[in-house]
């Protein structure tokens, strides 16, 4: 009966896999995008200080999340081909996603612990929040060449960003409801604070639990329907080494297909801009643009994160039927020109309502950026089921990207003394990503569909 639910290219099979953007996606919205950036900044102002004694030294508060932050995509960089390559030798790469979904899920809810006073243990619940996403998410990409037929692949892929789109959107509407509307209430039968925590700051550390409970509990399905994983032929000795040996072989099968190499030169330059975009755009928008005020700042930041995720639904499905019609390659090329022009015109931004009609904009091109070069690189891999490995240097390219990614935005925006000049630095990128995708089908024996 399992078996039979494991059926490739079946609609089970292929909505339980898209299932699991539903269930992991409410960490990348609450979690990095949304509450915790501003649960973080409100931890800092509620003690009235800007620095903390960490480590045997005294480090601000933006500086300290973002070396965190680049150390766990370090750490990811490293795990991701380790497990990729064991997964591939054990055939149980079910059991590494059920693994890190699980770490995930339960370092969200430690975050109802993160306190200034508490600062290693929050740090280190952050830390394996973003590994456990980042790692399951890679497992679970590489699914897609083994649930999916090609022709299936860029609709599923889209519909599972969608997915995500929708349910992290709804649960960041109950917490901002929470945030702006039950905590008033609350406020006025006379309680100020929660176990010593202002009422808002509580209702965001509910959130995190949350958070953790809406990934373990709805990945459920996912786990039940996804087939076990597909053991990999031959010897299976010293299999932690194998998992490097992994990668040793996929690069040389890389230098013997072109197209793909060339691919993946491309994804790692363009999508090094993406991620660092995602990942700064919240602290960009508190920075950079005049809200007026303090409480309108907290509710704009979070309407402009809204605002993107519900049009990236329709980006995303908007981006694959374009696929259908000018093949991936080229539409990539044109959504990376879209791209550009945000960052030239995210230096020109100065109100609020700029704000949100680059957020609108970047929705567009967000969801259909991610959907497509997902399935575009699943589309030109070569016939083997050890898809695992193979993903996991689409993975490792993407955090590696952000890590140089992030590290450059804040060495331009610190030398020049303003973030502004770096978004014009991640246009560049998408230049030069433009011109590499051009490249991608200039070979021989090339589909006109790709």
């Amino acid at each position: 009966m399992a078996q039979a639910l494991a059926l490739k290219g079946s609609k089970k099979l292929l909505n339980a896999w898209a299932f699991y953007d539903w269930a992991n996606s409410v960490y990348s919205l609450v979690i990095s995008s949304a509450i915790f950036p501003i649960f973080y900044g409100a931890l800092f102002r509620v003690a009235g200080i800007e620095k903390v004694m960490i480590f045997g030294g005294e480090i601000a508060r933006a500086p300290l999340i973002s070396y965190v932050t680049s150390l766990a995509f370090v750490f990811i960089a490293i795990v991701t081909p380790l497990v990729s390559g064991i997964a591939d030798y054990l055939g149980n790469k079910r059991l590494f996603l059920k693994f890190f979904c699980y770490l995930g899920a339960l370092s969200c809810i430690g975050l109802y612990w993160f306190s200034l006073e508490n600062i290693y243990f929050g740090l280190l619940c952050y830390f394996f929040g973003l590994v456990g996403f980042w790692v399951s998410f890679a497992i679970n990409n590489s699914y897609l060449p083994d649930i999916a037929f090609p022709e299936q692949q860029d609709g599923i892929s889209a519909k599972g960003f969608s997915l995500g789109y929708i349910g992290s959107v709804l649960l960041l509407g109950v917490n901002l409801g929470m945030i702006l509307f039950l905590s008033p209430v609350v406020k006025s039968w006379g309680v100020e604070e929660i176990n010593g925590q202002p009422v808002e700051i509580m209702m965001m550390k509910y959130s995190f639990i949350m958070v953790g409970l809406w990934w373990a509990l709805f990945s459920q399905y996912t786990f039940k329907r996804l087939p076990k994983g597909y053991k990999k032929d031959g010897e299976r000795h010293h299999i932690i080494l194998n998992g490097f040996k992994e990668l040793k072989s996929v690069w040389h099968q890389l230098g013997e297909n072109t197209r793909l190499k060339r691919y993946l030169g491309a994804f790692f330059v363009y999508s090094m801009a993406v991620q660092t975009i995602m990942l700064i755009a919240t602290y960009f928008g508190e920075e950079e643009i005049d809200w007026g005020s303090d409480e309108f700042r907290q509710i704009g930041l979070i309407a402009s994160i809204l605002i993107i995720q519900l049009i990236a639904i329709g980006g995303s499905y908007l981006t694959a039927y374009l696929s259908k019609l000018y093949g991936n390659v080229t539409t990539l090329i044109w959504v990376n020109v879209v791209w550009m022009l945000l960052c030239v015109y995210a230096y020109f931004l100065q109100t609020y309502i700029d704000f949100f009609i680059a957020a609108a904009l970047v929705g567009v091109v967000m969801g259909g950026i991610q959907a497509l070069s997902r399935s575009t690189y699943s589309k030109f891999l070569p016939e083997t089921t050890e898809t695992t490995s193979f993903f996991s240097f689409y993975d490792v390219a993407e955090k590696i990207g952000i890590i140089i990614g992030t590290f450059l935005y804040g060495a331009v925006a610190q030398l020049t003394g303003s973030m502004r000049n770096s978004t014009i630095f991640l246009g560049l990128f998408f230049l030069i990503g433009i011109y590499l995708l051009t490249r991608v089908n200039s070979t021989k024996n090339k589909n006109p569909d790709e």
